[in-house]
């Protein structure tokens, strides 16, 4: 699948807010099917800064994933409280246009600079592993890299793809997504990578993950993104180069005015054309599952919270001061 392609129809399995569940029912196939549920839940909007301190990590294998799936609620997150960090795990080298894989590289890097700014992210990191040849790299580096990563800037929460997603064909996302899942653990080990503590890092890890996925997912959490909406927009046009929004929205416009034709939508420039297009075709997505439950926008998710077994999480939410 090419990477413009993105918009093709995801099957979508569940959902989920932050006040009454709903649940939603899954089959298992085979004679006799089972079936069970999941409940699910709406996100919405906190006012002030509940987040304050707690940091987040945006990692994707390509430029565009992260805006695309989860540039919403990173923005809502951000906008609570949470500071945060971008990881782009490939060199980007196989899509998008240019005279050459370097400048596809280069253009490539630029773009996701720029996207990174404007989410409002503080930190990004470039791994540079070979575009569409991630599974050919070893898992075991790649884990050691985010475990540094974790350690050093203090992660609490992470988004990636979704390391139990179905028919994902990209090896560069499920590599990625591994990756980040057994990196979390790890980094809250006082026995992985002991090295770190004596550089004064010491036992950090993610305890929360907002799973994304293309296809099929076990979804437990819609995010409502109706307020951060057009930042998500703005953020998806700085990927100029493969980005699914660019500067696509200008060439349509330019397109139908060859054929002495005009789509109202895209209005009468290329900024508005740029900004329309990615917001109601790029974007679409976001638009229909939102309407789904009874909302502007939304992401989907699959949500896994900090471990309320946890000793240490149980003590920092109900201690009190002596």
């Amino acid at each position: 699948m090419r990477r413009r392609q993105f918009m093709s129809t995801s099957v979508s399995a569940g959902l989920m807010q932050a006040g009454p569940q709903v649940d939603r029912e899954f089959e298992a196939g085979g004679t006799g099917s089972t079936s069970f549920t999941v409940p699910v839940t709406v996100e919405r909007r906190q006012p002030g800064k509940p987040h304050r301190g707690k940091v987040l990590a945006a990692i994707q294998p390509h430029c565009d994933d992260i805006p695309i799936f989860a540039g919403g609620t990173i923005l809502k997150l951000l906008d609570e409280g949470y500071t945060g960090i971008l990881i782009t795990m490939s060199n980007d080298s196989m899509a998008g246009a240019g005279s050459s894989i370097g400048d596809i590289v280069l253009k490539n890097e630029r773009d996701t600079v720029e996207m990174s700014k404007r989410l409002g992210l503080k930190e990004t990191f470039f791994l540079n592993y070979p575009n569409h040849n991630m599974d050919g790299w070893p898992i075991l580096e790649m884990r050691a890299r985010l475990v540094f990563l974790f350690r050093a800037m203090k992660v609490d929460t992470v988004f990636v793809y979704d390391p139990s997603a179905l028919y994902e064909r990209n090896p560069d996302h499920y590599v990625t997504a591994r990756a980040v899942e057994s990196a979390c653990w790890m980094a809250a080990s006082e026995w992985d990578y002991p090295e770190h503590f004596k550089v004064g890092l010491t036992a950090h890890g993610p305890k929360e993950k907002y799973y994304f996925a293309r296809g099929p997912q076990l979804v437990n959490r819609v995010v409502d993104i109706g307020g951060f909406i057009d930042q998500k927009v703005w953020a998806n046009m700085a990927n100029v180069t493969q980005g699914p929004a660019g500067n696509n929205g200008a060439a349509l416009r330019r397109k139908l005015a060859a054929r002495g034709r005009k789509l109202p939508l895209l209005g009468d420039n290329d900024d508005t054309a740029n900004r329309q297009y990615t917001k109601h075709f790029a974007l679409g997505r976001d638009r229909s599952r939102g309407q789904a439950h009874k909302l502007e926008y939304a992401e989907y998710f699959h949500y896994i919270p900090p471990d309320e077994s946890d000793v240490d999480s149980y003590a920092d939410k109900n201690s009190v001061p002596l």
